[in-house]
């Protein structure tokens, strides 16, 4: 289930970003909790985060939704390069 979290945030940051090729997610497991990174292009963060962060709060409800159907946990950090 785990990979399909990891592509849900990346179907979801690539629908949003201009340059999808430069969109890269990391999964780093833990016992239970998964850590989702993402990592955009440098002008493509504004779009991932949202005025006021709304955008991120909404992909983050999505993933946390999508991993408790799961039977896990989910965290999503959105680094900066």
């Amino acid at each position: 289930m785990s990979v399909e979290l990891k592509e849900l945030v990346e179907y979801i940051a690539k629908s949003l970003v201009d340059n999808p090729d430069e969109v890269n997610v990391a999964e780093v497991q833990a016992v239970q909790t998964s850590v989702i990174e993402l990592r955009v292009a440098k002008e493509d963060l504004g779009k991932v985060i949202g005025k006021q962060g709304r955008t991120a709060r909404a992909i983050r409800t999505i993933l946390s939704s999508a991993a408790t159907k799961a039977g896990k946990r989910a965290v999503l950090e959105i680094l900066e390069d």
